[in-house]
Order: C-alpha cells, then structure tokens, then sequence
C-alpha cells in the first residue's frame, strides 16, 4: 500500500501548500504516475456522483489526523488546514472563511473519555492560527462538540468533576458510582477577547436542574415522572462517571433556544438560551419562563419514568441539530440514531421529527404521556438494514435540494440521499490512522475496526459567504497525495532526535526527529529532577521526519515555569535526551 509519510497528528504536506502544488504534482505524476485509477472501480475518495447531489464543498476533519479538509463533490481538494492537535472533534466553517475546531491538546489525565479535547482554534483561510482558547484543567473538560454563534461567540460542551461527597449532597445513591464520582456536563458561551483568550459570559449547568426521590432529605426529593423538566440524577451510565457524554450541541437564532444530544441516557434536551447565566441556574426567566430547565426531551420516556423499554426511540444517536431555515423540513430536529442495542437488532438511522411547539416557543405534552412524537416525521435506513451501522460517532444534514447528507462515522464514509431515499453521492476517507491509501488500495481494518474514522461532515453550498473572493480552484484528490508524498519525501537512513527550535523559547518550541522504520515511538518531557511533566507522544508512527510541538505546559494544561527541561526519546532500542531552555 503507499502510505503517507506523517507525523504523530497526521499528514506534512498540507494547508493551501497542497492546493499550490498541483501543477508540480501534475509535472511528476507524468513521470511517476500517480496511483488513481480514475478508470478502475474506485476503492476510496468519490465513488458515486449523481447529477441530483446538491453541489458544494464537504468539510470533514479525519480522526486520525490533525488536518481538516475541504473538498468539491469530485474529491478534489479546494482547501485544507493543519493544527498541532487532534480534533475532538467537530469543525465548522465560519462565514468569514475561517475554520473553527475544537482540538485535543493532552496532558490531561485527570479525566478522560471518548471524545475528550480541552481546546478551541480559529484558522483563517490560509491556514494562520488566529484565535486559541483552552478549557482543561483538573475539574473541567472540553468534549466532543462546538457551535458558533452569530454574535461571534462559541458554545461549548465540557464536563465538570462533582466527587462522592457532592453526589451525595444532590440526592445521590452513591453506591451506583462505579468509577467514585461524575462528570456531568455543562455548556459554557465563550466571547473571544485576545488571540488565546476568552471570556466566559454565559454558562448552563445540568448540576442545577436534577431531581430524585431517593433521599428524602434533600431539597431536591421529588416526584420524577411529576417533573420531566428536570434529570433524574440516580438514572446512571451503569454508574459510569461519564454521566451524560453529550456529544451535539445546536443553536436556534430565533428561539433563542439549544438542542443538546446526551446518547447515554439516549435522549435530547432542548433548552432556554435567552436566560442570564443566573436565570439558566434556576427555575424561573428567560423567553420560556422556566430558567435552565429542561423545555422538551426526546428519545427515551424512561428516564423520566413516563415509558418502558419499548417506548424507546434513540439509541446512543449523534447529531442533534435543527434543519436549518429555507431548507425543506426546516424547523424540525435531525438526528443521526446509531442504532446500538435496538430491540430489533443493531442498524443505524437518520430520524427526522417534528416537535410539538407552540408560536412562543413552548412545547406542549399530554398529562401523563412523554412528548411527543410518537414516531419520526422521516426516517432513512438501509434496505437491508445492518449494511448501515455506525456505532458511535457520525452525523447528518439536510441539504438545500432537499437530499441528506450522512456521515457514517465508524466507516469514514459519506454518501447523501434523497427524499425518496435513494443514494446519489458517495464518498470514503483515504485518510487512516496509518497514512493515506491511494487509490486502488483499501482501508485497513485492524482488529475488525475501520482506521479511518470521521466523527461527521458538512456540506457547503458555492454561495456561502465564507466562498467570496476565495481561490476555489480544484487541486488533486486527497488519495492521490498517498504516491505524491511518497515520492516527495525520502526515508531517513538513521533514527536520528534533534534540537529543537527555537531555543531558547517562549511559549513554544518544535522537537523534529527521524525514524526510519515502522517504530513505537515515546518522547517526554522531563525536569532537571527527571520527574515526567508532559507526554508529546505515544504511538505507533512510520518512517519520515516528524515534529511535534512543546507549548511548555505539563500534562494538566498548566504553564511550566521557566527552566532547562530534557526532551527524551524512545523509538525501539534508540533513545537519546536533550536538553532546552524556556525563557518565560
């Protein structure tokens, strides 16, 4: 297989350097011709284009890589973006034309779960960072996913540490806690306010809005099935303390509400953003009357003790986000229902429903009886319906012409349907956890998971406004830099750790080394007193020249003081150690 030469966060050749270097990679791929097979029956990339996909450019960021691509409805690259971090793990477009993601910066073992990140980055077209804002220390985490605001503002989903003793204090049966405390979550609105700064003015706590009819001491001791407004706090993740993992979040401007996705619990939540941060802790203001309570839910009655199992409806789904406005089904709520422990067996779908609100933004629901709808307004499945299953991750979109786009996460493939449900555009990720395949070749399958993970993808028309005076021009085919790369770059002959540069530094460095093998490879960072402050990396990496970059802060996110550190490397039987300097 040809295989990209990469880095530990994925591949060197990137940014508007990929769009820039067609016509050379044309003039090579003459003389060593490119593996494309534009003729053959394509393996990766676009492998259906049917006249009836809405044109436009997909943005996806691959989980294996640090890099986000953009690219037309052929595969063709128009832009890409490189960060120093992982994502983790969604990325937008703004209408400026700049990228925001959110980003795993690591060193941050106090707690971790699927979808963990700590990070937030804005990248200008060209690829310039402009904006960096973090939110990772010992009781507080980034996870999962991001929403711009039109005022300029970001929400965010984070998990907030709540140990036994609080547990106990909010009602809590604590002998449910397998792991010894939560981590229930929280969104908080981040203004930016300097190029790593941010301020936090608006924030929501699920923390305030629980009830519970186990201790009857509590102030929160309650009647549950009395008050779906509020969560349950003794309805556990088997007592995980990743509680509600909520993996979406989506703003609607003119309800000024946000629709939350917590697959844990398999449920969504709606609630009141036109609250003060004092309004959303308590019961009572905002444009709903109801504070930061909970204005509609949906997917599974039994969390409220209004159902049984079979009134279940989601199953770890992903993707809540409203249909946007002048796109048929706008107003109603799409949902990406992975489909894990379906009664009727495992398969994933796309569910579109139509809440039950009022003129004043309210929702209305039966006494006694769950909200509504008893059933989706739409539904896409497979024909035969385990061909389509994604287990986590994954998204959708209702496009402009009213087809859908789908991402099945788990597989690294996209494909959009139509009304009708028939499939009209498809498109596989080239880009793995272990390079980038080229054409012809296949995504490996390493003990019976795909390595080309994307958490979800999103459409954009030509005529968004991101597009203006923007260089369009198509370049190659993400799977084509598979040959490219390898041609470009020669293995090392020798393992080989460098200086970093600069040196001395502030606040951040580069630590370039060889390898020149297939090798597991470590480096660390070390104090004089040889006690460990940071782990860079950790992982299986090929042959090539890599980087990676120090921004002088330990393993919890803080700033290390100014100092002589050691950089040690570990690559099979090759080690070696360095020393550096940070001027603070």
């Amino acid at each position: 297989m040809s295989r990209v030469i990469m880095n530990r966060n994925g591949m060197k050749l990137c940014g508007r350097t990929v769009i820039r270097t067609v016509a050379t990679a044309v003039l090579i791929s003459a003389i060593l011709p490119l593996k494309s097979g534009r003729a053959q029956e394509p393996t990766v990339g676009v492998v259906l284009n049917d006249e009836r996909a809405y044109d436009g450019f997909t943005l996806f960021a691959p989980l294996a890589h640090s890099n986000t691509y953009l690219i037309d409805n052929e595969g063709r690259l128009i832009n890409s973006w490189e960060s120093v971090f992982a994502p983790a793990l969604s990325v937008y477009l703004l209408e400026d034309g700049s990228l925001l993601r959110a980003g795993d910066p690591g060193g941050n073992d106090t707690f971790t779960a699927g979808g963990d990140g700590g990070l937030v980055e804005r990248f200008d077209w060209d690829g310039n960072l402009t904006w960096q804002f973090r939110y990772s220390n010992e009781r507080h985490r980034l996870h999962h996913d991001i929403e711009p605001l039109p005022n300029g503002n970001v929400l965010m989903i984070a998990w907030e540490l709540k140990t036994a003793t609080e547990v106990h204090v909010a009602g809590g049966d604590t002998t449910l806690l397998s792991e010894g405390e939560l981590w229930p979550d929280h969104i908080i609105e981040v203004q930016p306010t300097g190029p790593t700064d941010g301020e936090i003015v608006w924030e929501w706590h699920l923390w305030d809005h629980l009830i519970q009819d186990f201790d009857s001491t509590k102030a929160n001791f309650g009647v549950v099935e009395d008050h779906p407004e509020l969560v349950d706090i003794n309805f556990l993740n088997n007592g995980r303390a990743d509680w509600n993992h909520t993996n979406a979040v989506n703003y609607h401007p003119k309800l000024e509400q946000i629709v939350l996705s917590t697959p844990t619990l398999n449920e969504i939540w709606i609630i009141d953003h036109s609250t003060t941060t004092e309004e959303a802790a308590g019961h009572t203001g905002g444009n709903s009357g109801k504070g930061g309570d909970l204005l509609y839910r949906w997917g599974n009655p039994r969390v409220y003790r209004l159902g049984t199992r079979a009134d279940q409806k989601l199953f770890f789904q992903h993707d809540a986000q409203w249909i946007e406005p002048d796109v048929p089904g706008a107003g109603n709520i799409l949902i990406f229902n992975n489909g894990g422990d379906r009664p009727e067996g495992s398969f994933s779908t796309v569910d579109e429903i139509v809440t039950p609100i009022e003129k004043n933004g309210s929702y209305t629901r039966s006494p006694d009886l769950p909200f509504g709808p008893m059933e989706p307004f739409w539904s896409y499945r497979a024909e035969n319906p385990s061909d389509f299953f994604s287990r986590v991750i994954s998204g959708a979109q209702r496009l402009p012409n009213g087809n859908t786009l789908i991402c099945s996460g788990v597989t690294g493939t996209f494909f959009e349907v139509t009304q009708e449900k028939e499939i009209v555009w498809r498109y596989i990720n080239p880009a793995t956890r272990n390079g980038i395949v080229a054409q012809g070749d296949t995504i490996p399958v390493v003990d019976g998971s795909h390595t080309n993970p994307v958490f979800r993808c999103t459409r954009y028309g030509r005529d968004f406004p991101g597009f203006v005076d923007k260089d369009l021009t198509p370049g190659l085919h993400i799977e084509d830099l598979a040959t490219f790369v390898e041609h470009s770059e020669p293995v090392p002959e020798k393992f080989a750790l460098f200086q970093n540069y600069p040196n001395p530094f502030n606040p951040a460095t580069t630590i370039r080394y060889d390898l020149n093998q297939d090798v597991f490879v470590t480096l660390k960072i070390y104090n004089l007193r040889g006690q460990e402050i940071r782990t860079l990396v950790e992982a299986d990496l090929q042959p090539g020249t890599q980087s990676v970059i120090w921004d002088g802060r330990d393993r919890h996110g803080h700033p290390v003081a100014s100092g002589i550190y050691l950089y040690r490397i570990q690559a099979g039987d090759f080690h070696q150690v360095k020393k550096m300097s940070l001027l603070r």
